[in-house]
């Protein structure tokens, strides 16, 4: 089906977060947020065309339960495949929003299961939706958006965007009710692992695992106060609040997974940390020291040339190349070791073999990737699901943008989930992993924490 892209200005000043529950209306929805310079824009998007779940032994479809008989991703492709949209001028909501899981790949790779999870959520969930809002955060432009057949359809459809702003959503402001944090695994468990994680190093299994802890905390505070509080402390390339209905997923990523704009593959490895310093003058001896340890550069090189080789499978041979290397970029909490590698994409594949062919992200598993996978299966005490995957879209017509699922969380229920790892390799230390984890995890404490 072909359709058309209809754009409307929005002239009423309002801020984003208030356009996003306008938008939304309590119900589920989507808020991308972005400051890099290739992607400055914001998307918003308000009750969804249809919805797609991955529930691990099931899908759930527009809310019906069918049998996993087909990869998640090549659904969501069938959905898209369906509708043609023409070229619009500027940036537009239409497509495939949302999470897809690190334990995706075990539609491609089989690996072992064993590690609990819950049923009643969808580790990956995308949503299609083919109206909402744009913020050009270049010049300062708002607008809404809307695919429709003909321009009949597509003014109504912009009346009703234009409806949302008379929308009256309050959300309850941030109050001290919070629980004790709870790790799901000890100081001592850890540093145990990570022993024996440099056993496997050691024998020559791996070189490096991306072994992670998990936190949880139960607290009434609303997950978009939530949201709103790790913007406001974490502020990063990307940010996300995405409402299933069922849960949420809540995050301001650092680290972009993979992007696909007009046929140039872009990935971007981060590795290395070290903590913001006090001062201007201590800040700067912390990234000093970065680039002066050698197991730090090890690693990152490592993550580098598993980044070439995951985006070399999709793209013409030839044309990667790595376009940044090695710069220290400084984020509110952290500073990490970041370089850029760049292809173009091969004739006969698209966003979702892009995806699929470096997601989990070397960063958030290891090298080689599959048998670190399988080592993480075994150290790590609960399935990962939303935590090491991705959070992006996939555009109608096929560009796509995403990030990888970190400095992010999870609601349901009055329960938040959230993780941080630590790339293991043979010079580690195992208390200064542990400690990595916290450093990775401070922004989110900290909101829990009223800090």
């Amino acid at each position: 089906m072909r359709k058309k892209v209809f754009f409307r200005g929005i002239t009423k000043e309002i801020t984003t977060n208030d356009l996003y529950l306008k938008l939304s209306n309590g119900d589920r929805g989507i808020l991308f947020e972005s400051d890099e310079k290739d992607t400055g824009f914001t998307f918003i998007g308000g009750g969804p065309k249809r919805v797609f779940e991955d529930r691990v032994t099931e899908y759930v479809i527009d809310g019906e339960s069918y049998k996993k008989d087909k990869r998640f991703l090549e659904i969501i492709k069938e959905a898209l495949d369906g509708i043609e949209v023409e070229n619009a001028p500027k940036p537009y909501v239409g497509g495939a929003y949302g999470n897809i899981a690190y334990d995706i790949i075990r539609d491609y790779e089989k690996l072992p299961m064993g590690n609990p999870y819950d049923p009643t959520v969808g580790e990956s969930v995308m949503m299609i939706f083919e109206k909402g809002a744009v913020i050009n955060h270049d010049t300062g432009e708002m607008y809404f958006t809307a695919i429709a057949e003909n321009e009949k359809e597509g003014k109504e459809l912009l009346d009703e965007l234009e409806k949302t702003l008379d929308n009256n959503i309050e959300i309850k402001a941030l109050n001290s009710d919070c629980e004790e944090i709870i790790g799901n695994t000890t100081q001592e468990e850890f540093e145990e692992v990570v022993k024996k994680a440099k056993d496997y190093i050691v024998q020559g299994d791996i070189f490096q695992v991306v072994l992670s802890q998990r936190f949880r905390v139960t607290s009434s505070k609303h997950p978009f106060e939530i949201y709103k509080r790790l913007k406001e402390i974490n502020p990063s390339p990307y940010m996300f609040f995405l409402d299933y209905g069922t849960h949420q997923v809540i995050g301001s990523s650092p680290e972009r997974l993979v992007s696909l704009q007009e046929g140039i593959i872009k990935t971007v490895p981060i590795a290395g940390t070290r903590p913001r310093g006090k001062n201007e003058q201590e800040d700067e001896q912390f990234a000093i020291d970065l680039m002066a340890d050698d197991k730090e550069k090890a690693e990152h090189v490592m993550l580098v040339d598993l980044a070439r080789n995951d985006i070399g499978k999709v793209s013409e041979i030839g044309t990667v190349k790595v376009t940044e290397y090695m710069e220290v970029k400084k984020y509110s909490h952290v500073m990490h070791i970041v370089s850029l590698v760049e292809g173009e994409i091969k004739k006969g594949e698209d966003a979702f073999s892009v995806i699929a062919s470096v997601l989990p992200a070397g960063t958030l598993s290891g090298a080689p990737k599959i048998r670190a996978m399988e080592i993480i299966e075994e150290f790590e005490k609960e399935r990962r699901g939303f935590y090491g995957g991705a959070v992006g879209y996939i555009n109608f017509n096929g560009d796509m943008d995403t990030c990888i699922t970190i400095r992010s969380l999870m609601h349901k229920n009055g329960e938040y989930i959230y993780q941080a790892g630590a790339g293991i390799v043979l010079d580690s230390v195992p208390v200064n992993e542990y400690m990595e984890c916290r450093n990775k995890g401070a922004a989110i404490t900290k909101i829990f924490r009223g800090e």
